[in-house]
């Protein structure tokens, strides 16, 4: 089952802007959309299910356009949701299509057999990653570095616990953005988590592939999802966020 061209597999939001004063950025969003091809039929879920977290990062794509028209920088975005195949894994996680999210059975992916995810990651996974793979190429043929900026969101709450970080900062073994990150979003007020709420460091995922294996700047920088819960909120965090990433990025 398909819809649409590879190329809609993606946004690219932006697309052939170049930062002025940081040419070298690039904003990603695996998480964007909560959406789902019509031919998939929402993967038999109800509607309210979707505009939840296990769908999407809530609040993230909003803060990822603000940031690249802040910087005049491009921005690639996913357009469908993470349980139709997740673009922050590599092709070989078992969990790249998702039969259980959060207690949630996933009844459209249950039966998704081994050609199927094949199918997926040929027709949504693959084109987002060969997007991200030409912009960078396209910044080093004209001798700039490429910096990869990854914004994600997280629940306020897991599993009954609430989660005390504002911002959470995930890194790998490149900390050329990370510590200073963690120290200037500490010193705008707020409480940030060093590698939390979740580890940096998984193997073939999205910036592992693209930052850590070609020795490039970059980080992924998660929001707290009910300070970016409406537009509104998520383009004032996202200026205050271009403070600090300013600073970082000097």
């Amino acid at each position: 089952m398909c819809e649409g061209s590879k190329m809609d597999s993606y946004e690219h939001y932006g697309q052939g802007r170049r930062s002025t004063q940081y040419p070298g950025l690039i904003f990603l969003c695996d998480h964007a959309s909560n959406a789902i091809p019509s031919a998939y039929g929402n993967l038999a879920l109800p509607q309210g299910l979707l505009q939840t977290h296990i769908a999407y990062d809530i609040g993230a794509a909003t803060v990822t356009r603000a940031l690249a028209d802040s910087y005049g920088a491009p921005a690639i975005l996913a357009r469908w949701s993470r349980l139709l195949v997740d673009l922050n894994r590599g092709a070989d996680d078992p969990t790249i299509v998702m039969k259980l999210s959060d207690g949630s059975i996933i009844p459209g992916n249950r039966s998704a057999d081994a050609a199927e995810i094949a199918h997926r990651i040929a027709q949504f996974h693959a084109p987002y990653h060969h997007a991200i793979a030409d912009n960078i190429a396209a910044l080093q043929a004209d001798g700039i570095v490429p910096v990869l900026i990854s914004m994600h969101s997280f629940t306020p709450s897991w599993k009954g616990a609430s989660r005390p970080w504002d911002i959470g900062i995930l890194w790998d073994r490149d900390d050329r953005l990370a510590k200073p990150l963690l120290s200037g979003f500490a010193r705008a007020g707020f409480t940030v988590g060093d590698n939390e709420p979740y580890r940096g460091a998984l193997e073939n995922d999205c910036l592992y592939t693209h930052g850590t294996m070609g020795g490039l700047p970059h980080v992924l920088i998660e929001i707290r999802q009910d300070l970016i819960g409406t537009d509104e909120h998520a383009h004032a965090l996202a200026v205050r966020i271009a403070a600090v990433l300013d600073d970082a990025l000097a």
